[in-house]
């Protein structure tokens, strides 16, 4: 592919899938600068890989890798807790569309995400963007069946949080 054509290839992809960098900066970054400056990495990163992309296999599978492995590498070095979700990100991914007052469930969730280690992030940003297990699989570097138990039991972890402390029912010591 010559480096004109090459090029073109690349940005029609990369505006194409846009949306992917906008989604794993959000999970990977905690302030609107910071967002940006690790978008932009994350399309420089994709530009500079972007010879060792195998046209037979899908782009946004292989962006996804990409992608993730800035943000992973972008926590380590901010040793950051990420914001998830955050309403400009997400008017951003909407098409500019206002968010309306936000879901305190939603919120919650959120907050429990920020709050996973950048691998199980990684994971639930792809689960919650309804991508196969095995496209998941592919991105990540785990085999299938690992996906599907890890998000069996961040799918539990998170139920416990979300849930909260068990109701005390009136009348019934504690501990018995």
């Amino acid at each position: 592919m010559a480096d004109e054509e090459r090029r073109r290839r690349c940005e029609t992809l990369l505006h194409e899938h846009r949306r992917i960098v906008f989604k794993v900066a959000a999970v990977y970054a905690r302030h609107a600068d910071d967002r940006q400056d690790l978008a932009q990495d994350i399309a420089l990163q994709v530009w500079r890989s972007f010879g060792s992309y195998d046209p037979g296999r899908p782009f946004a599978t292989w962006m996804y890798r990409v992608a993730l492995n800035v943000g992973l590498s972008h926590a380590r070095r901010e040793r950051e807790k990420p914001a998830l979700l955050g309403a400009d990100v997400l008017d951003a991914l909407e098409g500019g569309m206002p968010i309306a007052e936000p879901d305190e469930r939603l919120a919650q969730l959120a907050r429990a995400i920020e709050a996973l280690e950048p691998l199980e992030r990684a994971l639930a940003l792809l689960y919650l963007d309804e991508l196969p297990y095995a496209e998941i699989a592919a991105v990540l570097g785990l085999s299938e069946t690992n996906v599907g138990t890890r998000i069996a039991r961040l799918k539990q972890r998170l139920r416990r949080q979300l849930a909260g402390p068990a109701p005390v029912e009136k009348g019934v010591p504690h501990g018995t």
